[in-house]
C-alpha cells in the first residue's frame, strides 16, 4: 500500500493561494474560494504567519506567479470552452488544485493527474474538509516511471478526439529532457481545438545579475528540499520545441506581461519580479 504522503511542491503551492486569499487585497487575481478550506486547520497557523507583500517582496513576488499562472490556466479553459468546443479539462500535477470542485461548467469533465501517493493525500484532505468530489471529476494516478499516461487517461474515460483544456503548472522545470518528451508525445495525440498552459524557467546564462541571484536561492531551496530545478528553455527553444510535438505557441508571458494582464494598479506589493519565471499558452497546430 502506497503511503499517502504530500508533495513537497504541491504543499508550497496551496500554501500560496491560501495567503493570497488571506492577505492581498481585495480584489484578488485568483479567487478560490476553497484553497485555505482544503489545508485544514493544522495549516492555518503556518498561513496567518505569512508576511505581508511589502516586508517580503521575494515572497510576494513568488506568491504572484503562482496566483496568476492559475487565473491563466482557468481564463484560456474559459476561453476554450466558449470558443473552441472544449469539454475536458486536465490538470497535470494536480496537488491541491481545486477547480474540479468549484467548476462551473457543466459541460466540462475534469481529469486531476498525480502520483498515487500525493494523490490518496488529497483524498484525505478532501474528505477531512468535507469537499465533496462531483461526478464530473475522475483521479487518474499515475507514477510516470512505471504507468503509461495515455492509458490510464484512456483508462479514466478520457476522450482523445474531443477537444482538451490541459493546465501543466508547478510542473515543467522539475523534469527531465526526456520527461517533457514522453508528456508530449502524449499531448501530441489531443484533438484539434485542444490547449495547454504551462510555467518554465528561463536558463540563468540569459537573465541579470540580480535576476541569478533570486534564481540561485529559489533553485537551492527546492533542491533542498528533493524536487530540484531541471530542465530549462529560452522562448525561441521552446517555441521550437513545441512546434515539433504539432504544437503553434499562442502567447508566451514574462513577469512584465503579467503584470499589465492582472498586477497592473495594486497597491499591495503583489507584484511579479524579473523574467526567470514564464508562462506558456500553445494550441494543437
Amino acid at each position: 500500500m502506497i503511503e499517502a504522503q504530500p508533495s513537497k511542491t504541491a504543499l508550497r503551492v496551496a500554501l500560496r493561494r491560501a495567503a493570497h486569499q488571506v492577505h492581498d487585497a481585495r480584489p484578488l487575481v485568483f479567487d478560490d474560494s476553497l484553497a485555505v478550506k482544503i489545508l485544514g486547520p493544522e495549516f492555518t497557523e503556518e498561513i496567518k504567519r505569512t508576511p505581508a507583500a511589502e516586508k517580503r517582496p521575494f515572497s510576494a513576488a513568488l506568491r504572484a506567479f503562482m496566483v496568476c499562472r492559475a487565473r491563466f490556466a482557468e481564463d484560456v479553459l474559459a476561453e476554450g470552452v466558449h470558443e473552441d468546443g472544449v469539454r475536458q479539462y486536465v490538470v497535470l500535477g494536480a496537488g491541491l488544485d481545486t477547480f474540479a470542485y468549484r467548476n462551473p461548467f457543466t459541460e466540462v469533465r475534469v481529469f486531476e493527474v498525480d502520483h498515487p501517493a500525493t494523490q490518496e493525500w488529497k483524498r484525505e484532505r478532501l474528505k477531512a474538509a468535507g469537499i465533496a468530489v462531483p461526478q464530473s471529476m475522475q483521479f487518474v494516478a499515475v507514477d510516470f516511471e512505471t504507468m503509461s499516461l495515455r492509458q490510464e487517461l484512456l483508462r479514466a474515460g478520457f476522450d482523445f478526439g474531443v477537444p482538451a483544456a490541459v493546465a501543466w503548472l508547478g510542473v515543467v522545470p522539475y523534469l527531465t529532457a526526456e520527461g517533457f518528451a514522453a508528456t508530449m508525445r502524449v499531448l501530441e495525440r489531443l484533438a484539434a481545438g485542444s490547449s495547454v498552459v504551462f510555467d518554465y524557467s528561463q536558463p540563468r546564462e540569459v537573465l541579470s545579475p540580480n535576476e541569478q541571484l533570486m534564481l540561485d536561492s529559489i533553485s537551492a531551496r527546492v533542491a533542498q528540499a528533493g524536487e530540484p530545478f531541471q530542465l530549462f528553455f529560452t522562448p525561441e527553444q521552446l517555441a521550437e520545441e513545441m512546434e515539433h510535438y504539432g504544437w503553434r505557441v499562442e502567447k508566451d508571458l514574462d513577469g512584465k506581461g503579467l503584470n499589465a494582464r492582472y498586477l497592473a494598479g495594486r497597491s499591495d506589493g503583489l507584484v511579479l519580479r524579473g523574467s526567470a519565471g514564464r508562462l506558456c499558452h500553445a494550441r494543437v497546430g
